[in-house]
């Protein structure tokens, strides 16, 4: 595999978390209107990211492959715990 493959496999790999990361930070204003946002949304979006990762390479170790719906729902849940961790003050 050359870098560039490694570059795409890797970039694909992370990708469902910075998209649902997003999405989330974008979308809980919109839910939560009366909370007070306590970071930027580039911090959340970053917040969400980080967490987003961890949860698909835990996903990736424990169940020896990548894409498992598991994964993916756990991924969307750590993701929601994130935002409203970070929502707090």
């Amino acid at each position: 595999m050359g870098p560039f493959d490694l570059l795409n496999h890797l970039l694909n790999f992370a990708a469902p978390a910075l998209v649902v990361g997003a999405l989330v930070a974008w979308i809980a204003p919109i839910v939560w209107r009366k909370v007070p946002q306590a970071h930027s949304l580039r911090a959340q979006v970053a917040m969400n990211f980080v967490a987003g990762l961890a949860v698909l390479v835990a996903g990736l170790v424990f169940f020896g492959r990548d894409g498992k719906m598991a994964t993916y729902a756990a991924l969307a849940l750590a993701c929601g715990f994130s935002q409203w961790w970070g929502m707090r003050r």
